[in-house]
């Protein structure tokens, strides 16, 4: 029997530590026994998608990861993946193609810097937990921090997903049924579909054990939106223009102006105006991931920061190139007439199409199986705020998944409009969990023997969390004197 590091690199980590054994910890050590050459435990590490050839090493430790590299990528991929996309084509309308596609590179690049972060603090101190590493940092109150924040912005995009459920299936069945009026029936009431949706699909889902175990529900989930990306790029080359003869929306601030059918059905490169301000925080909130980054990498198998920076390096690029392919084509479709939710901009055109109606459903499928994705975290967050030292218990993981959804679903039915609440969530947690604790934790846990506080990582992390805070005044600014006006038009926030 030997020890074996599973951990980020030794050389790295124990230089300039003179007190090596301090930092170890359970989810550090593996206890192996049987070892019998590197040969089948590399292979099994290099695998992509999992396989059921060969002999798995045993392995003795307080948790063992047990998930494929592929199946990391589709479930943190589809953590990426919000509601948001079905607004990225009215954010390109508003900064033109050319800025639209510079500020995503931009925010695609801090949020993998971000992620590097988060990893590189994990891996000095052992620890895989948002919250521990809050703890770690700055105490008990970080801690609380950390856990709040998460459980705020997750339960915010829950909601957001079970509001396009709510108002969405309801008209998917109309279609299906071709009823032709409102009916008082059940099947009808959004409110009662978004329970039947919860209960049967989405809760049976989050009572899972393992984050890991969603990865082929998170797959099915990426190649619905693959779908809707594959319709959207088909309908681009079928849908005229101008729509239905019509110019845009009268509130546009370009509208009104006895525009030109050239005016109205040429993309433009640059476009400045009131809505502008609002892209850059949509923008971010696309690419909030990081309550699922540490989850998903404890459950990795042979977890090395390597590793998890590589499937978080994937799966940013792969939501970027999912992102810019739909603003583009969904731009360039509608053009100025594009809605800021673009699946109504498509009802304009027919309602009733075969194709429109299955690109809807693949966004319910999707959006529905991304639920139980992003409770996990709040559970996570809820149990070392109030059980740190509590043994896994099936009652109490039931019991915290079944509070969450209640109270989610709740929130959905009687709060007719709650854009106000996600853009105030949104402005505060999407930048505290991209820019702000990232910076932070880096600053204070990585020892100054290591990196000096001059060093230019530390500066770094240092100027990132100060993005962070300017991001979070400029977003409430942006709401508070929209509030003030009532001139805006869309929320700035919002998964």
């Amino acid at each position: 029997m030997e020890l074996e590091r599973l951990s980020d690199s030794d050389a790295e980590e124990m230089s300039g530590n003179s007190n090596p054994g301090k930092d170890l910890s359970p989810e550090k050590i593996t206890l192996t026994y049987g070892y019998e050459g590197t040969e089948s435990t590399t292979a099994e590490c290099e695998e992509f998608l999992p396989q059921n050839s060969g002999k798995k090493q045993i392995q003795f430790t307080d948790f063992e990861g047990k998930t494929s590299m592929g199946m990391s990528v589709f479930n943190l991929s589809n953590a990426i993946m919000g509601s948001g996309i079905l607004g990225l084509s009215y954010a390109m309308s508003n900064t033109g193609i050319v800025l639209f596609t510079v500020l995503l590179i931009f925010i695609a690049i801090l949020s993998a810097y971000s992620i590097h972060l988060l990893l590189k603090s994990a891996g000095v101190v052992g620890i895989r937990a948002y919250e521990q590493l809050g703890h770690k940092a700055f105490g008990q109150p970080g801690k609380i921090a950390a856990a709040t924040i998460i459980s705020l912005h997750n339960i915010g995009a829950m909601s957001s997903y079970l509001y396009i459920i709510k108002y969405e299936l309801p008209l998917v069945i109309q279609a299906f049924l071709h009823i032709h009026q409102n009916t008082d029936d059940w099947y009808m009431n959004g409110n009662y579909l978004i329970i039947v949706v919860s209960v049967c699909i989405i809760l049976p889902l989050a009572l899972m054990k393992q984050l890991g175990y969603l990865g082929y529900t998170s797959g099915f989930s990426l190649t619905c939106m693959v779908f809707f990306l594959c319709s959207l790029i088909y309908k681009k080359f079928e849908i005229p223009c101008p729509l239905n003869g019509t110019s845009v929306d009268p509130q546009s601030p370009v509208s009104g102006h006895n525009q030109t059918t050239e005016d109205l059905c040429v993309g433009k490169l640059f476009t400045i105006n009131p809505e502008t301000a609002y892209t850059i925080p949509i923008l971010a909130f696309a690419f909030v991931c990081h309550p699922e980054v540490l989850p998903i990498y404890t459950e990795l198998r042979c977890p090395t920061k390597k590793r998890m920076q590589s499937v978080a390096n994937i799966s940013v690029l792969a939501m970027f190139v999912m992102y810019l392919l739909t603003a583009t084509f969904g731009y360039l479709t509608f053009y100025q007439a594009v809605e800021p939710e673009l699946l109504h901009t498509f009802s304009r055109v027919d309602p009733l199409n075969t194709l429109i109606l299955c690109v809807r459903l693949a966004v319910l499928v999707a959006v529905t199986l991304t639920v139980p994705v992003v409770l996990f975290p709040i559970r996570r967050a809820i149990q070392q705020l109030l059980f740190p030292a509590k043994m896994f218990s099936w009652l109490r993981h039931v019991i915290i998944a079944l509070c969450l959804l209640v109270c989610v679903n709740l929130l959905v039915i009687f709060v007719p409009n709650i854009r106000d609440i996600f853009g105030i969530i949104g402005a505060t947690s999407a930048p505290s969990l991209i820019f702000i604790l990232p910076g932070l934790f880096y600053i204070r846990i990585v020892p100054t023997d290591r990196e000096p506080w001059k060093s230019r990582p530390k500066i770094q992390a240092m100027c990132f969390a100060v993005v962070g805070f300017i991001f979070m005044i400029t977003s409430l600014s942006f709401i508070i004197v929209d509030w003030v006006t009532n001139s805006g038009r869309s929320s700035a926030g919002g998964h």
